[in-house]
């Protein structure tokens, strides 16, 4: 087995890349208490200024003043006073005992922790630590294991070792790719094996080259029993590591950064030097083991947590007494075009996902502090952030129906001039009362001053397809397609200054990224239900002449659960997609999967102006768009748009939702300016021509002679 090239890896301490300068653990601020949100809306106390806010001591914690335009930001009647959780005056208890270094564990504590299972597996993991001290003692391991295998059998198990930053340079070792053993007429069946783990342990080293890091695919990394007294902050770029093993080193502080390899699932940093741990670390919520054992100085707090619960209480202690980070800077407001028209020709309308309180658990968001899942502190992040972009129509989903009861519609109504349409899931017909009430479903307000409501409707998936003929004799309509509950609501809004209408759609399409073929088909069903309405609502009475379903500016927006290359958007891009689309699979949805999907809109997402944003949802284990405002361009045009994030703080977060942000979704917002209507050129008129001059004679010669 070829050894891995030791210049790629480490350098020696003063050879010519120079020793890195470690990092330590940043001194740790008061952070939020990790007790409950208080009951009482911050809704009723007002501050200075007009722009709401939620404070932490004297930061703002969530940034509402914006580059938006004037008339997005215009003065609201309600304002943030400081969170009840971010009321601080002397600190949260944990990050307290933490600096209480001399703390003393009493002996009766000390003989009942050494009986726990937490503790024994803690020993367990120490013993065969310290008996790993010679030089690449798992690599050993693991070629001994495979020659006593039958894997042993299949032919050399020298690995192929290449470049990360250029992938087309020759192999370090020689072993050709299996890609060019083939076009080179080889055997096909030559072993290829693809290497995930490096053991660099029991070498004496004393520094690691940056290189290393560059090799983010990597799952397993030994550093064990060297000289190492730092790690470097770009460990966090090896965000694949599910086992890290740095024991037996020198090592006094830990990177923070540590926190964002959210896949780790082994820590090992037995017998170094540590003191305190990061409170970063609190993010590591896949950690099942932390080895802390050996580390003669190690905080009595956190040694107590983990002799008697365990990791996982470790973790849980950290993510919840964290300080908050920084805010992040404001959104830019990115201009697309000026604004000829005035505010009477224009709109605004923001989309996000909410997060339903039920879907707000530990278990999905294990790395956001528990005091940031409380419904109480989030939903007033939701509302302070949404009503401080004062926009026209706001869509938003994952609204369950006692919250939309009992908050959202007065709240909205009450601080922001808004009326609403408002609609649960299709199982909540099926429920009791009391059950229903945890329901989620979409909510679409808007501005009354501006907008009356025309009319609205329903469309829920599983009953159009069970309406469709072509439907009920597939197999997969009935064992895929029903079982899914999803909606969409449309409402017709009439602009009453204008006349103006705009058809605006609310939709929450299925998540499962399985079931591509059944987001594709629920989006289908969804522009069939539209044209039928939109047939329903053209009328002549009106100056913008909605003759045809395709004159009315129509919007669709929501969450769609579809990344950009689906299926799904190329289809309402395009407005037409193939029979066998490989979206479809081989399920069979009657004329879907005969003929094709087609429908008359000329749609654009309104972010694809700018290039989509580089996400809409951030989840360590998913960073995309799913989230989009699409909209019929013979009628509407953009004019701005609500930017993404800020860079350099996403480069310290792991996911959302957090402190700053109550979602795993980001509000995305549009602003729009409606087309003039377009007359029917009428036939010009030339007076009589010379036929009908002749007619007209010979008329009143007629009339002559009677």
């Amino acid at each position: 087995m070829n050894s891995f090239p030791h210049q790629l890896i480490y350098q020696s301490n003063g050879s010519s890349n120079g020793p890195v300068s470690p990092v330590h653990s940043p001194t740790h601020t008061p952070s939020p208490p990790t007790t409950s949100p208080g009951q009482t809306s911050p809704l009723s106390y007002p501050v200075s200024h007009g722009v709401p806010a939620i404070y932490s001591g004297g930061n703002m914690l969530f940034p509402f003043q914006s580059k938006l335009q004037p008339k997005l930001q215009s003065p609201l009647n309600h304002a943030f006073a400081s969170h009840s959780l971010l009321n601080q005056n002397s600190g949260p208890p944990g990050q307290s005992l933490m600096q209480q270094t001399n703390m003393t564990v009493s002996q009766s504590h000390a003989l009942s922790v050494t009986n726990t299972p937490h503790w024994q597996s803690q020993l367990s993991y120490y013993a065969i630590c310290r008996n790993s001290n010679s030089p690449h003692h798992h690599a050993r391991q693991a070629a001994a294991a495979a020659r006593n295998s039958n894997l042993g059998n299949l032919g050399s198990s020298a690995i192929a070792i290449t470049d990360p930053n250029n992938p087309n340079k020759p192999p370090l070792n020689g072993i050709l790719p299996k890609k060019e053993k083939e076009a080179n007429g080889e055997k096909q069946d030559q072993p290829f094996q693809q290497w995930m783990t490096i053991d660099l342990g029991g070498m004496g080293l004393k520094n690691i080259s940056k290189e290393l890091f560059h090799y983010n695919f990597l799952t397993t990394l030994y550093i064990n029993h060297n000289n190492l007294t730092y790690v470097s902050s770009e460990i966090s770029k090896l965000r694949n590591l599910t086992i890290l093993d740095i024991s037996g080193n020198k090592l006094s502080v830990l990177p923070p950064e540590l926190g964002m390899l959210t896949n780790l699932r082994e820590l090992l940093l037995f017998d170094n030097l540590l003191v305190n741990i990061p409170f970063e670390l609190g993010t590591l919520y896949q950690l099942e083991t932390l080895g802390l054992e050996g580390n003669v100085g190690l905080n009595d707090t956190i040694k107590s947590i983990l002799q008697k619960d365990g990791t996982a209480a470790v973790i849980q202690f950290l993510r919840d007494n964290c300080q908050v980070p920084p805010r992040p800077i404001e959104r830019d407001w990115i201009m697309l075009e000026n604004e000829a028209g005035g505010d009477r020709d224009t709109f605004t309308l923001l989309c996000y996902n909410i997060l339903c309180e039920k879907y707000a658990t530990t278990q999905l968001y294990g790395y956001t502090p528990v005091w940031a899942l409380e419904w109480d502190y989030r939903k007033e992040l939701i509302m302070s952030e949404v009503l401080s972009y004062n926009a026209d129509i706001v869509c938003l989903q994952e609204v369950d129906t006692a919250q939309y009861d009992e908050y959202f519609k007065d709240t909205f109504h009450n601080h922001g001039g808004y009326d609403s349409v408002y609609w649960p899931k299709s199982r909540a017909k099926t429920m009791a009362d009391w059950e229903k009430k945890s329901v989620d479903g979409c909510a679409t307000f808007y501005k009354s001053s501006k907008y009356q409501l025309i009319d609205k409707q329903l469309i829920e998936f599983n009953q159009v397809a069970l309406q469709r003929p072509d439907f009920k004799k597939t197999d997969d309509m009935f064992n895929r397609v029903i079982t899914k509950d999803n909606i969409a609501i449309v409402t017709l809004l009439e602009n009453k200054e204008t006349l103006s209408r705009v058809i605006v759609v609310n939709c929450h399409i299925h998540w499962d990224p399985t079931y591509a073929d059944v987001k594709l088909v629920q989006v289908a069903m969804l522009m069939d239900e539209l044209d039928k309405l939109a047939q329903k609502w053209c009328t002549n009475n009106s100056p913008y002449n909605y003759t045809s379903p395709q004159k009315i500016s129509t919007i669709i927006c929501g969450d769609f659960n579809s990344t950009p290359d689906s299926g799904v958007y190329e289809f309402l891009t395009r407005g037409i997609i193939r029979q066998d689309h490989d979206d479809f699979g081989d399920h069979r949805y009657g004329t879907y999967t005969s003929e094709g999907l087609s429908h008359k809109l000329s749609l654009k997402s309104a972010y694809s102006n700018i290039e989509e944003l580089p996400f809409t949802n951030f989840t360590p284990s998913f960073t995309g768009v799913i989230d989009y405002v699409w909209y019929s361009t013979n009628t509407l045009s953009v004019t701005g748009l609500l930017g993404g994030i800020d860079k350099e703080y996403l480069t310290k977060m792991v996911g959302f939702p957090n402190a700053h942000f109550p979602s795993d979704h980001i509000v995305i917002l549009a602003e729009f300016r409606v087309k003039p209507p377009q007359t029917i050129p009428q036939p010009p008129q030339f007076g009589l021509s010379s036929s009908g001059l002749q007619r007209r004679f010979n008329s009143s010669q007629l009339n002559s002679r009677r």
